[in-house]
């Protein structure tokens, strides 16, 4: 990984404020710029205090005119923020900007769970370790849409550990685990959670840490065939991660996904129902929680769709137990919403999810409207009824703004019946306009003649078209689980 910089910056401007506002500015470097962080931070500083307001979780444009910039730098966000504003004066603001050059390789280190001292052919993965910032988790923070405030309250848990460890806080009277355990439904993006603030940590803590690394720990792998041996694997394990935060230069994020699987509860073990090596790997693992708490660079990040099987000792060493559920009507709106699809490479007819524009539902298909209203446009349209469910269902009529407030409404409604349908996971909303196309849509709707490369342009295909095949698999899955139940 190349490491980044970051630092708060104010102005002279700055200074008749009473309160401003921490705002983040991520500034993402082209993969081979060789221009200095120092370098680059001065001049987004100055162009950032060209404007009088800026609007936050927003791009930035008009850096291209700048030729430092332009040859350099790849993209400049301004992220979410506390703030209750949308938008703040320069005045209001204390800048952070955060200069990162992510990794363009999917390199990794492995750790087997070989113990070397018998007659085992049987190795597996019981670890793999990422260089951060990676350039394939870039968008991935922005694609994730809670209903309430979960993303932020994660950062600002990180903060405050900092604080307490920067200010040496008497362990005795203060104490924290920097453990944090996700649990819910399967399918709500837990696991992409963890992966995505462990990118935004290794960012936002670049003027701290040179490095920053991501560890997944392959739960399962943990379990030798041969008694008693699985607790010093689970030791063993831990004393690797041990060397990877002895280097203080270092931040280690470290996530056990479906945790359960290694702290099921003792209280099964004693009663003769668990093998008691299970035992032995729940009283190792919390022994190396607790020697790594006094560690200043690095988390634990867990996962579980099963809480109530955890050991509640692990349950009570965890600083925040966060249920995720599944997503509200306002937060599939914001899903589906910002849903789009392009080529994976020019000339290729694979494709993929890219959450983080705001497109609307294969943009890349020359599907009109190319914008959808925000979510609280689309509640003030509902709550004002300025559009009628009969003209919804006859855009075709309208001019284009009401097309868009149409669409929107129609957009509203499908998000209910999403919810309502034993309420779908994000997992599950993310593919159904694939299922929509395969089975409602037709392919015929989106390819047009081959072009002199030999792919096909997109003969677009009316949003409205979209909606009504998505409605449709969303009733169709919605008999297939009552056949469940």
């Amino acid at each position: 990984m190349t490491a980044g910089s970051d630092i708060t910056m104010t102005s002279s401007q700055e200074t008749g404020s009473s309160e401003k506002w921490a705002v983040h500015i991520e500034v993402r470097l082209k993969p081979r710029a060789t221009a200095r962080f120092e370098t680059i931070r001065n001049r987004i500083f100055d162009f950032v205090h060209s404007f009088d307001r800026i609007n936050l979780s927003s791009t930035l444009e008009g850096w291209e005119d700048i030729p430092d910039l332009a040859a350099s730098v790849e993209r400049v966000v301004v992220c979410d923020s506390s703030c209750p504003s949308h938008s703040l004066h320069i005045s209001e603001m204390s800048l952070q900007i955060h200069v990162y050059q992510p990794s363009d390789t999917d390199s990794f280190e492995e750790f087997t769970n070989s113990t070397g001292t018998r007659e085992d052919n049987d190795e597996t993965m019981a670890a793999s370790v990422c260089e951060l910032p990676n350039r394939s988790w870039e968008g991935l923070w922005d694609s994730l849409i809670y209903a309430d405030d979960i993303k932020m309250k994660l950062l600002d848990y990180i903060h405050a550990t900092l604080v307490f460890s920067d200010a040496n806080v008497d362990f005795n009277l203060v104490s924290w685990n920097r453990v944090v355990l996700l649990h819910g439904p399967p399918g709500t993006g837990k696991t992409s959670l963890c992966r995505a603030l462990a990118q935004k940590l290794s960012i936002r803590l670049s003027h701290r840490y040179s490095q920053a690394r991501l560890l997944e720990i392959n739960s399962h792998s943990l379990f030798s065939k041969w008694f008693s041996e699985s607790g010093k694997l689970v030791q063993r394990l831990f004393s690797s991660i041990t060397e990877l935060v002895d280097e203080e230069d270092a931040f280690l994020v470290v996530l056990i996904d479906e945790v359960e699987s290694l702290t099921a509860a003792r209280a099964g073990a004693m009663a003769g129902t668990e093998p008691s090596d299970g035992l032995r790997v729940v009283n190792a693992l919390l022994t190396q929680l607790d020697k790594l708490k006094h560690r200043k660079n690095v988390l634990i990040m867990s996962t579980s769709n099963l809480v109530k099987a955890i050991d509640s000792a692990f349950v009570d060493r965890a600083d925040i137990v966060q249920y995720v559920d599944l997503p509200s009507r306002e937060a599939i709106y914001e899903i589906l919403r910002t849903l789009s699809m392009r080529n994976r490479r020019q000339g290729h007819s694979v494709c993929h999810c890219e959450f983080s524009k705001p497109l609307v539902l294969f943009s890349r298909f020359n599907v009109y409207p190319k914008t959808v209203p925000t979510l609280k446009q689309a509640q003030m349209y509902e709550l004002s009824a300025m559009v009628s469910s009969e003209n919804a269902q006859s855009s075709s009529i309208l001019d284009p703004r009401e097309k868009s407030k149409n669409v929107a409404l129609r957009l509203l409604s499908l998000a209910a019946q999403c919810r309502q349908t034993q309420g779908l996971s994000g997992r599950a909303l993310r593919r159904l306009p694939v299922l929509a196309l395969a089975r409602y849509i037709g392919i015929g709707h989106l390819t047009g003649p081959p072009t002199a490369n030999g792919a096909r342009k997109g003969a677009g295909a009316d949003v409205n078209v979209w909606l009504e095949g998505i409605e449709k698999v969303v009733k169709e899955q919605a008999k297939e689980q009552e056949r469940l139940i």
